[in-house]
């Protein structure tokens, strides 16, 4: 779906998280970044991912990696997925799919035989100096942390 590979420059962006704040690229200057996208917050793979991420965020830090979650929900939504998960992170309310776009997540999927177009279940992690290291398209929402952690 994407076409961002390994070694590519990530997409400078900016946008409101669930609190209201504006999250950038740069704010992460110097650090990993896990950046996962998701459909759709509080469905059930996707709070399975974002529970496996949290559950696994004291190594991530301890790695130097910070993790951003990414979807087309409100704010609202996404504050009331992170109230109801107790998850550690912001999430951004990319509601006119700004990053989600520039990432290249955004395309027709299927699901039950019907298509319609959403957000592709990817992460990327960026390096410290916004070097994208590794795509993931095809997450294991229960052990998404293995993946992203190989050593």
């Amino acid at each position: 779906m994407t076409t961002l590979k390994i070694g590519d420059n990530a997409p400078k962006f900016e946008a409101k998280d669930n609190a209201g704040n504006t999250i950038k690229l740069t704010d992460y200057a110097g650090k990993k970044l896990v950046l996962f996208f998701y459909p759709k917050a509080s469905t059930p793979g996707c709070t399975a991912e974002a529970c496996d991420l949290r559950d696994n965020y004291q190594t991530f830090l301890a790695k130097g990696y910070d993790v951003l979650g990414v979807s087309a929900d409100s704010a609202k939504r996404q504050q009331n997925f992170i109230n109801k998960n107790e998850l550690p992170f912001p999430l951004l309310a990319d509601e006119d799919k700004a990053v989600i776009e520039a990432f290249g997540v955004w395309g027709p999927k299927k699901f039950m035989g019907k298509e319609y177009d959403g957000i592709h279940r990817t992460t990327f992690v960026i390096d410290e100096n916004g070097v994208i290291e590794d795509v993931i398209t095809k997450v294991k929402t229960k052990a998404h942390t293995a993946q992203i952690i190989t050593s």
